[in-house]
């Protein structure tokens, strides 16, 4: 059994919560909103982000960051990606040399273009960062439902511990060592998933998220690898299969805000309606960036930017899509003549 502190009480920490406890470790729950702690202590429910799903008795919940922390073998990072910095900066003091910190939110920071993972390296070195992703939404691993996810680190080590403690039957571990292009694929895919909800706000179908998951891969992989990501990673779990659930789950917020965005709503109308964080807009910028720092082309998320921070009409950003230059799909794929 391990000792295990989950700092978020999100859906996804809440989950994560259950799930580790299932598996029989000691978790406890941390998070910087007293109101949120009462009603877990009380109701042993999120009656907000994770309803129906009941709590055992045996999880701990606290605002105190200490108990979260204190003698823990594992710390499970599941805040919102715009405050894993300022989060990082509140756990250091309790943070002890090679302290494991396995952080589960997905984005880009969009002033730095630094991932989470180096955000909380450079916030707090002393600790031993790895990341857990895939195709993983809150509401079915809060509910058993067979869910399997990536986790990366920088030793074998590390990654197999962490395989052992999340790994059971429902919810299957694999391990990498490529940190950075499990980082990438899974903050990028957002982006793409804002751009197919914009395409389902619009009345299209199949045959255009089809398109947008298959070009919005490419991009992805073409930038990830650009930044020394492997290619390998954008065709896994992190990657293509992140991107088919984000971009088609009704469970999906990116994907959710993008069609309130199509159906003519702006992004700030939409990001209230959907009452969480919705990460790709924050990814969106930094995706931006990053494509201008190593000259790497993405139509897609270029035009995702176009219509959520300079008022294109979602409608004609599509028209542009299809009117691009005529492209080789493959540009490695030669004739034989």
């Amino acid at each position: 059994m391990a000792k295990i502190g989950i700092i978020g009480a999100g859906s996804w920490g809440i989950a994560l919560a259950l799930l580790l406890n299932k598996n029989g470790h000691q978790v406890t729950v941390w998070s910087i909103v007293a109101a949120e702690i009462e009603m877990l202590n009380t109701e042993r429910e999120h009656k907000d982000k994770l309803p129906g799903v009941k709590l055992p008795d045996d999880i701990c919940f606290t605002t105190k960051l200490e108990e979260a922390t204190s003698e823990s073998d594992l710390l499970v990072l599941a805040v919102p990606s715009p405050y894993i910095r300022s989060t990082s900066t509140m756990l250091k003091p309790f943070i002890k040399q090679n302290q494991i910190i396995v952080n589960v939110a997905k984005g880009i920071e969009e002033v730095t273009f630094m991932t989470l993972s180096q955000i909380v390296e450079e916030e707090i070195p002393q600790a031993d960062v790895a990341v857990l992703s895939g195709p993983s939404h809150a509401e079915e691993v809060g509910r058993g439902i067979p869910t399997t996810i990536v986790v990366g680190a920088k030793t074998k080590k590390t990654a197999e511990f962490i395989q052992n403690t999340f790994m059971s039957e429902v919810f299957r571990v694999y391990i990498s060592p490529d940190v950075l292009g499990i980082e990438l694929g899974a903050a990028l895919k957002n982006v793409v998933a804002l751009a197919a909800g914009i395409a389902d706000g619009l009345g299209y179908g199949d045959n255009t998220k089809a398109a947008l998951i298959t070009r919005g891969i490419a991009e992805i992989a073409r930038l990830g690898t650009a930044m020394g990501g492997k290619y390998e990673t954008f065709a896994g779990l992190s990657g293509i299969g992140d991107l088919i659930v984000t971009c088609a789950s009704k469970h999906s917020r990116n994907r959710k805000a993008g069609m309130l965005i199509g159906q003519g709503m702006t992004m700030d109308q939409a990001m209230e309606e959907v009452k969480m964080v919705v990460e790709g807009v924050y990814s969106t910028k930094a995706a931006i960036g990053l494509a201008e720092k190593y000259g790497i082309d993405l139509p897609i998320i270029e035009q995702v930017n176009e219509v959520l921070f300079h008022g294109k009409p979602a409608d004609v950003a599509v028209k542009d899509l299809m009117i691009r230059d005529k492209k080789l799909e493959h540009l490695d794929v030669p004739w034989n003549e």
